[in-house]
């Protein structure tokens, strides 16, 4: 396979490609560590997405108000508290609060919901605990959130507006001139 004289060539590469290869190999076993601890967590992701979709039950409830805020603030129980894990203290999360029977509670719910869930209606959600996991019904119409423009659109409606502006001053120009 290698002859005694192609040793030495071996050996005697660049420290730069060393340190290259050093990295290369480092990339490929980080890759394949957080494949493995990705298939981990996707997988006790869905289990306990089939434990919550089986101690879901529908119920009615009218939502009063919606917001975005940190889980210390939200108002939830603190064992809820308790139970999440210290860097996701500080996250927000969508904390609805609504009118569940008799009671009124604060409830955390998915980001997909959360964006649909109309405030000061009556909804009838799938419930798991205090989480809501999805909308089945509503009176009236569900209406979908206008989506909000990102950097680069704001930033070709910017150029397109100062594009026609300059267009606008030099044909008021030409007819100045004329």
């Amino acid at each position: 396979m290698f002859e005694s004289n192609m040793l030495p060539a071996l050996i005697a590469l660049h420290p730069v490609v060393i340190v290259l290869l050093v990295i290369l190999g480092v990339a490929v076993v980080a890759l394949i560590v957080l494949s493995i601890v990705g298939r981990k967590m996707q997988k006790k992701q869905n289990e306990s997405e089939a434990a919550m979709e089986q101690a879901s039950q529908t119920a009615s409830i009218v939502v009063i108000d919606k917001k975005r805020m940190k889980l210390k603030e939200s108002g939830l129980p603190q064992i809820v508290l308790d139970q999440t894990p210290r860097y996701m203290r500080g996250t927000k999360v969508p904390v609805v609060k609504a009118k569940v029977g008799p009671k009124i509670m604060n409830l955390m719910c998915d980001q997909k919901v959360f964006d649909v869930l109309p405030v000061k209606r009556e909804v009838k959600v799938k419930i798991s605990g205090i989480y809501i996991m999805d909308i089945i019904s509503a009176r009236g119409k569900l209406e979908a959130p206008a989506k909000k423009p990102g950097r680069l659109e704001k930033l070709r409606n910017k150029a397109e507006n100062v594009l026609k502006e300059n267009e606008g001053q030099k044909a008021g120009r030409k007819k100045k001139n004329k």
